[in-house]
């Protein structure tokens, strides 16, 4: 699948965050925040396939 720039700039933004949530949560694994971020970036997962789709229904360069 060929992508744009900005596809694949919006999936790194994505993926960052993911990481830097993912991280944390084991730096901090048993507490509260740890759970929390965990939670977070299974939604930030969600969000990122939901702004992808959209963005490649959109793009007349990837759709």
């Amino acid at each position: 699948m060929k992508t744009c720039p900005r596809f694949m700039a919006l999936r790194q933004e994505y993926e960052r965050e993911i990481g830097f949530l993912n991280s944390h949560s084991e730096r901090h694994a048993g507490k509260p925040a740890a759970r929390c971020s965990a939670k977070y970036a299974a939604s930030t997962k969600a969000r990122m396939a939901r702004a992808l789709s959209g963005h490649v229904g959109r793009c007349p360069e990837c759709g």
